[in-house]
C-alpha cells in the first residue's frame, strides 16, 4: 500500500498547444503525481488543423492515467477533476457530431488576409472594446471568416463550432458547454455582458446557436463516460469542475491572483498579465481583456516569440554544424552558457525577435526578426544574449501598456521554461527593473486547473485564497547598473521597431506578390 493510498485528491488537466499534462494534488495543494503526453504529429492528410481531435483525447487519457499511477492514489479517493483548455482553438462539427476539421490552433496564420481586411474595413477599435480581443489572425473569429471564404464546403456543412476543450468535455460528459475564459479567447464573447457578441457573430457569419452554452467556471458536472473514466483511472461519478483557459490557470498556479500581482511567463511564447476585478481596455488596443467569471478578468499581452525564438537560433546553428559533423549538436543549455560569457547589452547588439510575427502590444502580423548593430566583434554568443534580451524588451513593452491602463504591479511571479536557467530570469528582472519570484512548481497551468477542482468542491472558498497555496522557490533582484543600460537600449529597441513598420509592410507585400506571381 502506497503512502497516498487513502489521500483525498484532486486532478488538474492542461490541454496545451502541443501536449496534455495532468497533475494530482491533495487538499493542501501538495503535488502527489504528474503525467504528460504529447500529441501525435499529423501527416499531411488534407484535413485542416494541427492535430486530430481524437489525438487530444488519447493524450489526455494517457496523461491522466500516468499521473494516477505516479501518485499511487486510490481512484475512489478522487474528489473532483477540472480541465484547462488552450486559448484560440477551433473545430468545425457536422450534424452527426463528427469533426469536419482538425484542431485549428492559434499557431496557424491562414486567416492573416481576413484579419487585415477587417482591420481596414471595419471599426477595429469597436470590436476590441466589445470583445477585449485586438484584431489579429490568431482569434477563432478570423479563422471562421477564413473558413467561410476559403473553405465554404466545410463552413456550410458545419452545424457547430467548438474549441479543443469543448471537444474533450463533450466526449467526457455528452454535453456541449464552454466556460467564460475559453470563450473570451475566441473574439466572439462580449467582455462586458459575458454573452455571445452579436456584431462579432454577424461578422463571422454564424448564429449563437452554433456555439456552446456559456457557463461559470465553477459549474460542477457529474456523470462521466464510463469507458473513458475507466481508462483515466477514476470513478464515473467523479465531479467535473468546468474550469478555465490555460493562461488563466497559469496565473492561478503561480499564485498571482491578488491585486498588484502579475505573471511573467516565457515558454514557447511569452506573456505578461494580471487578474483584474473589472474589465480594463486600452485605448490603443495594445492588451487583451479576457473574462474569467463575473468578477475577474485576465488583462495583459502575449508575445509569439519566447523560447520559440531561442529554438530557431539553436536549430540554425545545429543545421550548420551537422553539415560538417554528423553528431554535433548545440543544446539550450549551451546557448545560455554562451550568453553568460557576454556582458549585459550584448556589446551593442540588439535583437527584435519577431521570427513568428508578433502579438502584443502592437499586433503586427508582418513584423520580422532583426539583429541590429552587428560588427566583426560579435559572434554566436552575442546573438544568443541579444535574443534573450530582445524577448525581455518585448515583455517590458507589454508591461508598459498595462502601466498606462493604471494597473499597479507590486509583485511579479515568473513561470515557464525560462525559469530553468538563472540567466534569463535575471535579464528579465533587470529589463523590467523589478524583482521576480519563481513558484516552487514549474507546472503552473496544470496546477491552476487543479485549483478549479478545489474551488468547485468548496475546499477553497475565494479566488484570492489560492495565493497562500503556492510556495516560492527563487527570487531574482534587478541589477541596478544593468537596468540603467537596459533602459537606454530599450529606447533604441522601440525606436527601431516603429521605424521598421513600413519596411515590414513592404516586405510582406513583396513576398505576397512573389507567391501569387
Amino acid at each position: 500500500m502506497t503512502q497516498n493510498q487513502h489521500t483525498a485528491w484532486f486532478l488538474g488537466i492542461d490541454l496545451g498547444t502541443g501536449s496534455c499534462k495532468s497533475i494530482i494534488i491533495d487538499a493542501q495543494a501538495h503535488s502527489l503525481g504528474f503525467g504528460a503526453c504529447g500529441y501525435v504529429e499529423r501527416e499531411n492528410t488534407g484535413q485542416l488543423g494541427e492535430h486530430a481531435p481524437e489525438d487530444l483525447l488519447l493524450a489526455m487519457l494517457q496523461s491522466v492515467h500516468a499521473a494516477v499511477e505516479d501518485a499511487g492514489v486510490s481512484p475512489d479517493a478522487c474528489q473532483a477533476i477540472s480541465i484547462g483548455g488552450v486559448y484560440h482553438s477551433l473545430i468545425a462539427i457536422d450534424k452527426s457530431g463528427a469533426p469536419l476539421t482538425g484542431v485549428i490552433t492559434w499557431v496557424g496564420d491562414q486567416a492573416t488576409k481576413q484579419a487585415r481586411a477587417v482591420r481596414e474595413t471595419q471599426d477595429a477599435n469597436a470590436l476590441y472594446q466589445q470583445t477585449g480581443c485586438p484584431v489579429h489572425s490568431l482569434y477563432p473569429l478570423y479563422k471562421l471568416i477564413w473558413l467561410r471564404e476559403e473553405q465554404p464546403h466545410i463552413f456550410k456543412q458545419a452545424v457547430r463550432f467548438i474549441s479543443a476543450k469543448e471537444y474533450i468535455l463533450h466526449r467526457l460528459t455528452g454535453e456541449y458547454m464552454i466556460d467564460f475564459g475559453v470563450a473570451a479567447g475566441s473574439a466572439l464573447l462580449n467582455t462586458h455582458s459575458l454573452e455571445w457578441d452579436i456584431p462579432s457573430l454577424e461578422l463571422a457569419g454564424i448564429r449563437a446557436s452554433q456555439l456552446s452554452p456559456l457557463v461559470d467556471p465553477r459549474r460542477v458536472v457529474k456523470g462521466l463516460n464510463p469507458e473513458l473514466a475507466a481508462q483515466m483511472g477514476i470513478p464515473k461519478d467523479t465531479p467535473l469542475v468546468l474550469g478555465s483557459a490555460d493562461a488563466v490557470n497559469s496565473s492561478l498556479g503561480a499564485g498571482a491572483v491578488r491585486p498588484g500581482q502579475a505573471t511573467c511567463m516565457i515558454g514557447t511564447s511569452g506573456a505578461f498579465r494580471i487578474i483584474a476585478p473589472r474589465a480594463m481596455l486600452d485605448k490603443q488596443a495594445r492588451s487583451y481583456c479576457y473574462a474569467i467569471d463575473q468578477g475577474h478578468w485576465l488583462v495583459g499581452g502575449a508575445i509569439n516569440n519566447g523560447g520559440l525564438a531561442l529554438t530557431w537560433l539553436r536549430d540554425a546553428f545545429n543545421q550548420m554544424l551537422q553539415s560538417q559533423m554528423k553528431d554535433a549538436r548545440i543544446s539550450f543549455d549551451d546557448l545560455v552558457a554562451s550568453a553568460l560569457q557576454v556582458p549585459a547589452g550584448a556589446d551593442g547588439l540588439i535583437c527584435l525577435p519577431f521570427f513568428a510575427g508578433e502579438r502584443s502590444p502592437y499586433w503586427n502580423m508582418n513584423a520580422r526578426g532583426v539583429f541590429f548593430g552587428l560588427t566583426l566583434g560579435h559572434d554566436a554568443r552575442h546573438m544568443a544574449r541579444a535574443l534573450m534580451e530582445g524577448v525581455a524588451y518585448r515583455l517590458r513593452s507589454v508591461r508598459d501598456a498595462l502601466d498606462d491602463l493604471g494597473a499597479e504591479v507590486k509583485e511579479i511571479r515568473a513561470s515557464g521554461g525560462f525559469t530553468r536557467s538563472d540567466l534569463w530570469p535575471q535579464i528579465v528582472a533587470s529589463v523590467l527593473n523589478h524583482r521576480l519570484t519563481v513558484p516552487a512548481s514549474g507546472e503552473t497551468s496544470s496546477l491552476g486547473a487543479a485549483f478549479w477542482a478545489l474551488l468547485g468542491s468548496g475546499v477553497v472558498e475565494r479566488f484570492e485564497d489560492l495565493h497562500s497555496l503556492v510556495p516560492l522557490n527563487k527570487t531574482y533582484q534587478p541589477n541596478s547598473q544593468e537596468s540603467l543600460l537596459y533602459d537606454s537600449l530599450y529606447r533604441i529597441y522601440m525606436d527601431l521597431y516603429f521605424r521598421l513598420g513600413d519596411p515590414f509592410e513592404q516586405l510582406s507585400a513583396c513576398l505576397a506578390s512573389q507567391r501569387e506571381g
